[in-house]
């Protein structure tokens, strides 16, 4: 499935399946959502030809509030890597491959925060995307913010795929 006319990358995970509730490790302790607030293992295939690097973002668009919940926004991956560890990302990065950057999640740090929905909310999708760019490095900083990345990544996608897992409480 292509969106946005960029071609489709193929995503999988060895932590969760497409459409299935995220198990605990990706759920979020600092929330007090019973997790450990461990990024997923994540595999892609089917870059385009061209591509430089990747990003990867984790986004709830069910939260409440001003548009969504970003949880993780690692840019700069560069274009060799094809799969990220369970728990790459970690606050300090030390999983990540040499020049990742992460970005602050929506919660204030960098790294990835797990799922955490308001009690009663319903389910949220917690949604994965790896991009495929045409670039080794977006010229952003840390304190850059991952609800202004989409304009950002746009002129530079070449292909995106997607995985969404689902919890709720």
């Amino acid at each position: 499935m292509s969106t946005h006319g960029a071609p489709s990358l193929q995503v999988r995970s060895q932590s969760f399946r497409d459409g299935q509730t995220l198990p605990p490790a990706q759920r979020s302790g600092k929330m007090r959502a019973g997790g450990k607030d461990e990024s997923p293992q994540l595999s892609w295939s089917g870059a385009p030809a061209g591509t430089k690097g990747y990003a990867v973002t984790v986004f709830d668009p069910d939260a409440p509030g001003r548009g969504g919940f970003w949880h993780w926004a690692v840019l700069d991956l560069p274009a060799a890597v094809s799969s990220l560890p369970e728990g790459a990302g970690a606050e300090g990065g030390r999983l990540l491959p040499t020049g990742a950057l992460q970005l602050k999640n929506d919660g204030g740090f960098h790294g990835y925060l797990g799922a955490a929905p308001p009690p009663g909310h319903g389910p949220h999708r917690y949604i994965a995307t790896v991009y495929a760019l045409d670039v080794e490095h977006l010229g952003l900083d840390a304190g850059f913010s991952p609800a202004k990345l989409e304009s950002k990544l746009a002129p530079h996608i070449l292909g995106r795929g997607t995985l969404t897992g689902i919890f709720e409480r």
